[in-house]
């Protein structure tokens, strides 16, 4: 088949779960011999060409907070229209408003809904309104919807009446390595707590920088993860932070993964997810977690690790104390969620579904 991703900000991922999300799919499907396209934005994808066999069509968009999704879809569309796509997958509500028009040049299309996006802090009264009709238009505009959580699948279901697919995020086996580059960063193994995920207030980061000025030990506290439209929230936790919390902007690659491979305790404090990745690769890296307990982080966790009122800062703080005086129960929840996640979420497994789903289509299922 010949396919189309659009929504994301481009791969190879750097930051971001769409992100993540759409490298490990498209180049598995590549692998299965199908041709996928992936469109990007200029300032996320400095590859061009291909990138493991996937086709980089870059599109450029208006980068602000309001435009930089809306503007790389519609700009996008012409191109897409032109090429003869079997299968247009859309990822997120906003760019699902666009998943009506490649069926009238025989298209088949799905949105992939990682989130309900318009729950988001950052966004003001209209942009939340439009956000809301792509929730609409999600479930309407394309052939087919598809939810990375069950959570979501039983939203879907109880406001629209309507059965999404479920393909869940996956992960895979991590490359687990030792401390080298870390400890340049002046970080012991198994002696830091560590948040991954952007800087916006629906990931919670505040809660947890707040806890940890509660806390009785000199541990530090490791935050990966950038602004995102943000920049007023990250100094106000940089603020929060002060001397006992590590900033330290988005790191992948080796690093990430030495991040991941050395810590005691990986938090993940939100107030809304869809199906959290950064929480899947944790959790392949053996990683104590603690969870605000939000449906779709109990989804994943399950009784492998510890989960705390959502919002609560007091809450929070306690558990966090509790598995830092404990590290052989960190241990422990850690050698458990890492069987966990592998036996449950597997990068290959989603792919095979999502191109079932596509052949569905393709035969008029």
């Amino acid at each position: 088949m010949k396919i189309a991703m659009l929504g994301q900000k481009g791969i190879p991922a750097t930051y971001g779960g769409i992100e993540r999300h759409v490298e490990e799919l498209a180049t598995r499907l590549v692998d299965r011999g199908h041709e996928v396209t992936v469109y990007c934005r200029p300032y996320y994808t400095k590859v061009t060409g291909d990138y493991r066999g996937v086709k980089l069509q870059s599109i450029p968009s208006i980068r602000t907070k309001h435009l930089d999704t809306a503007s790389h879809c519609a700009l996008a569309m012409p191109h897409i229209m032109s090429q003869g796509f079997d299968i247009v997958h859309f990822h997120a509500l906003g760019p699902s408003l666009f998943s009506k028009l490649p069926r009238y040049r025989s298209m088949k299309t799905l949105v992939t809904v990682h989130g309900l996006d318009w729950q988001r802090e950052k966004w003001g009264a209209f942009a939340t309104w439009v956000l809301k009709r792509g929730e609409y238009t999600s479930v309407y505009y394309p052939d087919r919807t598809v939810v990375v959580s069950k959570a979501l699948r039983e939203y879907f279901w109880s406001r629209y009446d309507y059965s999404a697919s479920y393909i869940p995020n996956g992960t895979v086996l991590p490359n687990v390595r030792e401390a080298d580059k870390i400890k340049e960063l002046g970080l012991d193994p198994g002696n830091y707590v560590l948040f991954v995920g952007r800087l916006v207030p629906e990931k919670g980061c505040h809660y947890l920088l707040d806890a940890y000025r509660k806390l009785n030990t000199d541990m530090p506290l490791v935050v990966v993860g950038g602004t995102s439209f943000s920049s007023e929230y990250v100094d106000q936790l940089h603020e929060l932070g002060g001397d006992r919390a590590r900033f330290l902007g988005y790191v992948y690659g080796d690093v990430l993964d030495e991040l991941y491979s050395n810590a005691r305790i990986f938090v993940l404090p939100s107030d809304l997810e869809g199906l959290p990745i950064a929480l899947l690769e944790a959790m392949s890296f053996g990683n104590c977690c603690l969870t605000s307990d939000i449906a779709e982080n109990l989804e994943v966790i399950g009784d492998c690790g510890v989960t705390f009122k959502q919002s609560n800062v007091e809450d929070l703080a306690s558990h966090l104390q509790e598995l830092i005086d404990d590290p052989d129960r960190c241990t422990s929840l850690g050698e458990r969620a890492r069987r966990h996640v592998l036996q449950t979420y597997d990068w290959d497994g989603v792919t095979l579904h999502t191109e079932a789903l596509y052949y569905s289509l393709m035969r008029g299922f």
